[in-house]
């Protein structure tokens, strides 16, 4: 492939389109992570453009997938990154050096990278598993997390929070203050709604704090609670 020659041009074209429905209507889509969107765009056309340079040496794509692999794991590993954002980062080198140096037809590579976009897109809907926000409780009703009484604490910290919370982890427990810190998940709200302070005229021990969205997995010595919805 000569660089800024016509195959180039082609390539780089179905390249580009290719991440910006990735990145742009895919992943920017449920994290509005706009540093990452950034990041993660100019990471992959430089993935490009140096493994166009190198294609004329003799090198395999094995080692040239490995070479870009490694580099993105030094890069990000003292970042807070999330394992669905290492996921698209992965997929961002994908879809770089197949579209560089990969032994592909251009329509073939259309096909390729319309496949890997589009199976993207579909995990990322309510196809695979139904989208859970993430958020942290400071709870000072301890009575509440008795075994007998959860459908007491669901029903609290849905009145709490006005969310329809689905699953709970009790993530510790603070027996001197008499509180306990409580992992919660909800369906993603259909409007951009954020959880705000609990109202001063209100007087409660409770503090929540949204974070970042992310699968939900058990841990061990945790307690999980699920509640049914409706």
């Amino acid at each position: 492939m000569d660089i800024m020659g016509f195959d180039f041009i082609i390539r780089f074209g179905i390249h580009a389109i290719a991440l910006l429905f990735l990145l742009k209507y895919t992943f920017f889509r449920y994290s509005n992570d706009r540093d990452s969107l950034f990041s993660f765009t100019l990471f992959g056309h430089g993935v490009f453009i140096v493994a166009g340079l190198l294609h004329n040496i003799d090198i395999s794509m094995g080692f040239a997938f490995g070479l870009f692999a490694v580099f993105s794991m030094l890069r990000y590993r003292t970042e807070s990154i999330s394992v669905r954002s290492m996921t698209y980062l992965f997929l961002v080198i994908v879809v770089a050096l197949i579209s560089s140096v990969g032994p592909v037809s251009h329509g073939e590579l259309l096909v390729i990278n319309a496949l890997i976009c589009a199976l993207a897109w579909v995990y990322e809907t309510r196809i695979l598993a139904v989208r859970h926000e993430v958020a942290t409780l400071t709870y000072g009703r301890m009575k509440n997390l008795k075994p007998e009484r959860w459908g007491n604490l669901l029903a609290d910290l849905r009145e709490l929070t006005g969310l329809d919370v689905q699953i709970v982890e009790v993530v510790d427990r603070n027996y001197d203050s008499k509180t306990a810190k409580l992992r919660i998940y909800y369906p993603k709200p259909e409007l951009n709604s954020s959880l705000s302070p609990v109202s001063e005229e209100t007087p409660r021990e409770d503090k929540i704090a949204p974070v970042s969205p992310r699968p939900f997995v058990a841990r061990p010595n945790t307690v999980v609670l699920r509640g049914l919805s409706g």
